[in-house]
């Protein structure tokens, strides 16, 4: 038995952390391709927190950025990967200096980044390795909340229908700059894409949500219901911030975000009519490499 292995890199640039994740290809003659975490790395820079009120990303969060990205590079030598994707989201795509700090960053660490707007975002999203996770005679509202934008996709009998990508994100959120219509206008898009469907259920992804995965003790492949969900945003908000860190256990990065998070997942469910939500550990850095594998986007070799 002769195996193909090669490894690549993701790097998603989100509005609330920096991640690399490093995977495995592993493929095996007449079979599907095996994907392997190896090596995932998470750094909490919060760059919307920048954007999102003064439309610039910060001398501090640059000088971050840059160390970040450096350190990132040598992670991937490493480990010898083969070809890495490096994407930058919602905040880098509205900050006023994103562009330069892309070249900088090029020029300090050779790692490349590419900015992409919100429905190559969830077109990559989308192209995560589902198939194992959900049944294809159902209908599914795929879920993916960042720190700037989270997007939406309808997946009925296997089949990716519609995705669309909506500014409303944790870090937007927890600034109060989301307003009344962008709800209003989620809310429209959900109902208008999902009515038709007799019965729907949820996927959820994103740390926040697989936070709460872990915290449930549910086993993978169980759902999380509408009712215990909604009991548990209750009980996030009657701790404050110092309690969710001391008393829950919750990382100092987490312990915020994680309200607003949760106000998402469970407005998709109302909206929807979904009362499970499945969490499959999935995200824009798994969609890279998938997408990477599959010569759907470019990618920088090493």
């Amino acid at each position: 038995m002769k195996l193909s292995i090669k490894k690549y890199a993701a790097i998603d640039i989100g509005s609330n952390a920096v991640r690399l994740l490093i995977s495995d290809i592993i493929k095996e003659k007449n079979k599907p391709p095996m994907f392997r975490k190896t090596s995932l790395v998470r750094v909490p820079i919060r760059l919307g927190a920048d954007v999102f009120i003064n439309g610039r990303i910060t001398k501090e969060n640059r000088l971050r950025l840059v160390e970040t990205m450096t350190a990132f590079r040598l992670l991937m030598n490493s480990h010898k990967v083969k070809a890495y994707k490096a994407c930058a989201t919602s905040a880098m795509r509205e900050a006023s200096n994103g562009e330069e700090l892309v070249k900088r960053i090029l020029e300090r660490s050779e790692v490349k980044i590419d900015i992409i707007d919100g429905k190559e975002e969830a077109a990559i999203i989308a192209s995560t390795d589902l198939h194992s996770y959900i049944d294809e005679n159902k209908t599914y509202l795929y879920v993916d909340v960042g720190g700037g934008s989270t997007e939406f996709t309808v997946i009925h009998l296997g089949e990716t229908v519609t995705s669309k990508s909506f500014k409303i994100g944790t870090v937007r959120l927890l600034k109060d700059i989301v307003s009344n219509k962008v709800w209003q206008d989620l809310e429209q898009w959900i109902k208008i894409n999902t009515n038709q469907y007799d019965e729907i259920e949820l996927i959820g992804s994103g740390g926040n949500i697989n936070k709460i995965f872990k915290i449930s003790g549910k086993k993978m492949g169980k759902p999380l219901t509408y009712f215990y969900l909604s009991a548990y945003y209750k009980n996030l908000q009657s701790y404050s911030y110092e309690e969710r860190i001391t008393k829950l256990n919750l990382n100092v990065d987490r312990a915020d975000v994680i309200i607003p998070a949760t106000r998402i997942y469970l407005s998709a469910m109302k909206w929807c009519g979904a009362r499970d939500m499945y969490v499959p550990k999935i995200g824009l850095s798994d969609g890279i490499i998938k997408s990477m594998y599959n010569k759907t986007i470019s990618a920088t070799e090493l």
